[in-house]
């Protein structure tokens, strides 16, 4: 039986034409219709020497909104950025000397590394579904995925969130994987990272952190520059330092063209029910499942064992694009994917 989809939904589908054998989205999203058509007019007007750097501005401020609307805060708690492990770096940089961050073991890099290069404080690595229970004491702050890169595995909030609070540490969730096909509700954590090239579909050089107003008094600002300022066109020039009162004070200097595009994807999906979505991709998701024989992930990443990278090969030589994470086929379902996804893998897989 077709899984039922809202009007609004169906909309939104449209947008992204013919995606048919597009099972990538954990590597990189597919961009909507109005996201490709902005990003070429803006490509026109910089070339017709129409376009000045503070023509931006608006747009990003924008994005900021619909991405804030997104995780459920408000616009000033989110700042720009970049890349994840930018921002990560940030926050590493401000963990007190000598104190403890516990990640995942196997958790994505730019969530980890930054830490790791702090040779005054302890990090201590654990296996997600031992997280909660690994929290002491002498944690300052826990770093980990929503949902695992290499494995598609939601991690469990609730017992995480309780064992810090109960604990008195911060906690500090990348939420890439998530946003755009989970509901995200970034109150529910101390900061959050995003890039937002995968599920959110849009160009890559797009990330948001998301800060409570007392873990924002903890970090100190290291990449300040001019975007940073209370206000930015009279923050160009030192020595003095205005920084905006919010979490603006994070903000790095935009990749204009990049978020010409992100505006219209983080707008696209700020108006969708993210929950129809998780729907629509888990149930893909637990009928591939069950077509492969294994156990139901309840996930919109469906991973199996494929060491060789054999299985992989059949989906590529069929025109199925997938991926292949840590020994394991990663197949992810985004709004875009339909019933004969499945059925074609499976065509592939038994050819």
């Amino acid at each position: 039986m077709p899984i039922a989809t809202s009007s609004k939904l169906d909309a939104a589908i449209a947008q992204f034409g013919d995606a048919t054998g597009y099972l990538a989205a954990a590597s990189i999203g597919l961009p909507p219709r109005s996201a490709v058509d902005a990003l070429k007019a803006d490509l026109d007007s910089w070339f017709n020497a129409d376009r000045d750097p503070q023509g931006y501005d608006a747009i990003i401020e924008r994005s900021r909104a619909h991405y804030a609307r997104l995780v459920g805060v408000a616009s000033d708690r989110v700042a720009a950025g970049s890349q994840t492990s930018v921002l990560t770096s940030m926050v590493a940089a401000s963990v007190p000397v000598g104190a403890e961050v516990l990640c995942v073991d196997g958790d994505f890099s730019s969530i980890v590394f930054p830490f790791l290069q702090r040779a005054d404080i302890r990090v201590r690595c654990v296996p997600l579904a031992e997280l909660a229970d690994a929290i002491t004491d002498e944690t300052w702050l826990v770093s980990f995925s929503l949902v695992q890169s290499a494995t598609g595995v939601v991690a469990d909030t609730p017992a995480i969130t309780e064992a810090a609070a109960r604990h008195g540490a911060f906690t500090y969730c990348d939420v890439t994987q998530a946003a755009g096909v989970l509901p995200v509700d970034a109150t529910q954590f101390d900061a959050t990272v995003c890039h937002t090239y995968k599920w959110l579909c849009a160009p890559r050089g797009v990330a948001f952190l998301t800060v409570s107003t007392a873990f924002q008094n903890l970090l100190t600002p290291i990449q300040a520059g001019w975007y940073a300022g209370d206000e930015v066109w009279q923050s160009c020039y030192g020595p003095a330092m205005n920084l905006a009162p919010d979490a603006r004070r994070f903000d790095v200097s935009p990749a204009w063209q990049a978020w010409v595009g992100a505006e219209h994807s983080l707008a696209l999906f700020a108006g969708l029910d993210i929950a129809s979505i998780w729907e629509l991709t888990t149930g893909l998701g637990d009928r591939l499942c069950d077509e492969l024989g294994i156990a139901q992930q309840h996930q919109a990443i469906v991973t199996w064992a494929d060491p060789d990278g054999g299985d992989l090969g059949r989906l590529t030589a069929a025109g199925i694009r997938a991926s292949g994470r840590a020994g394991r086929l990663r197949a992810s379902f985004h709004l875009w994917n339909t019933e004969s996804d499945v059925t074609a893998v499976m065509a592939a897989l038994r050819a």
